[in-house]
């Protein structure tokens, strides 16, 4: 299993285009299973989530539990990844606050 992890604030009505730019496995090297977990330090924090260009969530509310995510209490969603395929979290905050948030994916290989 490959992971990655992301702790950053979202401005008050402010977005994240994507949480995994840059990460290691932000591009899947072979067949995988993705599970993405998710929270935040405050109500108001929504997350999409894209693999290969196909959204397999869209602006769904994080809990606010205001730590890293615990599995399995926090799974957000659960897609499958091809080889070359890449990964996309966005977050958009709905409040006139800033709100930290917090992300675990798991990129489980298949093959």
């Amino acid at each position: 299993m490959n992971l990655m992890t992301d702790r950053q604030s979202v401005a008050a009505n402010g977005s994240v285009n994507n949480a995994l730019s840059g990460k290691l496995h932000e591009f899947v090297t072979r067949p995988s299973k993705i599970r993405i977990y998710g929270s935040a330090s405050a109500v108001g924090l929504n997350m999409s989530a894209l693999v290969g260009g196909q959204s397999f969530m869209q602006d769904q509310e994080v809990n606010a539990q205001n730590r890293m995510p615990i599995v399995p209490d926090d799974i957000m969603a659960e897609a499958g990844a091809r080889a070359g395929d890449r990964l996309l979290v966005s977050y958009r905050n709905t409040t006139g606050g800033a709100i930290t948030a917090f992300l675990r994916v798991e990129v489980i290989p298949i093959a």
